[in-house]
């Protein structure tokens, strides 16, 4: 068993997005790879980018959007994103949303312009 305390975990910024690393293969976790997202206000309208596994989004709290034409999800809310949909998180709220994250260990992003990504908070 490995624990990971959230003053522990590691943390990864892009702009507008904070990913806080839970489960993931470098963290004891071989097949499965879990993070929690804090999405600033008036975050989104990135280009989408896709994944090669399905993954799910779970709202802790706030209010926000997955995929460029998705339903507007709320706290308990959750989402599965299956392979190949385009993802482009939006935060419809004036707060921070905060979001759990799970998908399969291994996967890789594909950004709008193609380009394979392998995340850090995953591995």
């Amino acid at each position: 068993m490995q624990v990971i305390h959230a003053a522990d975990a590691p943390r990864f910024q892009l702009p507008g997005v904070e990913f806080t690393g839970m489960a993931a293969p470098s963290r004891g976790s071989a097949g499965l790879c879990t993070w929690k997202l804090t999405v600033d206000p008036g975050h989104g309208g990135d280009a989408p980018h896709t994944l090669d596994r399905d993954e799910v989004f779970m709202v802790l709290s706030g209010s926000v959007q997955i995929t460029p034409d998705g339903e507007k999800l709320g706290p308990g809310d959750a989402v599965v994103v299956q392979a190949g949909e385009p993802i482009s998180l939006t935060n419809l709220g004036e707060g921070k949303a905060e979001l759990h994250v799970a998908i399969t260990a291994g996967f890789t992003g594909y950004m709008a312009d193609g380009t394979a990504v392998q995340p850090p908070w995953a591995q």
